[in-house]
């Protein structure tokens, strides 16, 4: 009953999002659009629901949920060994989740076959809250695998896995987003939050940068490792999105980007 609930929330809330941000995207726009919305949209929405089946034959085998909920019926994993307080457990799982999502977001830089998968997410030439859908099916099995095991390992409670599920999808359409934000709540927010355009630097062209700011959710990683990038080079308002031999509209077509890994 909690995970059919929450199955709900996961899908209602973030949609909900992206219509708020796309209208706050249309009311106080961050960059003009290169390519616009339009195929974009479409084509970012054709992504959506491929990786929605995806995802539903996924979940025939292995996804967090069943993770989760394996590692409880077997008593398995870090947080089943413990006698923690509840919201201490949640506290800890949420921090070592996220490092975990940025440790794999910097190992799809580092490794050329996880690479071609994620540069279809990189070649999009703009950036609004629908790149946040952007991801080929190939990333997705590996992501949902690799998140998997890290729930089992951890033996995160199956309601605190899936919360944080959402809180990711939450954070990514945020990040993601074409919003322009004052100045001043844009630094309060990035102390513990990943901004857009924070985020922003991650997608330039040059790739020096592209191996900045790694974070969906929390700055202190980057912080951390010494990959945190306050702006890019060419400033804010210069920077040219995506990837540096992709120069044309072939990102807005879905074709195109469903084979992006097999070229």
């Amino acid at each position: 009953m909690i995970e059919g609930g929450l199955g709900i929330y996961a899908i209602a809330i973030p949609a909900l999002l992206l219509a708020l941000l796309s209208l706050a995207e249309w009311i106080w726009p961050r960059r003009k659009l290169v390519l616009g919305r339009h195929p974009r949209w479409l084509t970012h929405a054709l992504f959506f629901l491929t990786n929605a089946v995806v995802g539903r034959l996924l979940s025939l085998g292995i996804v967090v949920g069943v993770a989760a909920n394996w590692a409880a019926t077997n008593d398995f994993g870090l947080l089943n060994l413990t006698a923690w307080p509840w919201l201490v457990e949640a506290a800890l799982a949420f921090v070592i989740l996220d490092f975990s999502v940025w440790f794999q977001h910097r190992l799809m830089h580092f490794s050329p076959l996880l690479w071609r998968m994620h540069k279809v997410h990189h070649s999009d030439r703009d950036l609004d809250a629908t790149s946040a859908l952007r991801f080929h099916p190939f990333e997705l099995i590996v992501s949902t695998l690799y998140k998997s095991l890290w729930v089992a390992l951890l033996g995160v409670p199956v309601l605190i896995a899936l919360a944080f599920e959402l809180w990711l999808n939450a954070n990514a359409l945020f990040n993601h987003s074409n919003i322009r934000l004052p100045r001043r709540l844009d630094r309060l927010i990035r102390c513990i939050l990943v901004t857009p355009d924070m985020h922003l630097v991650h997608h330039s062209t040059i790739v020096s940068e592209q191996h900045r700011n790694y974070g969906f959710a929390l700055t202190i990683w980057d912080r951390l490792f010494g990959t945190y990038a306050d702006e890019s080079v060419a400033g804010r308002d210069n920077q040219k999105i995506g990837l540096a031999e992709v120069t044309d509209s072939r990102p807005s077509n879905f074709i195109w980007s469903m084979k992006q890994p097999l070229t």
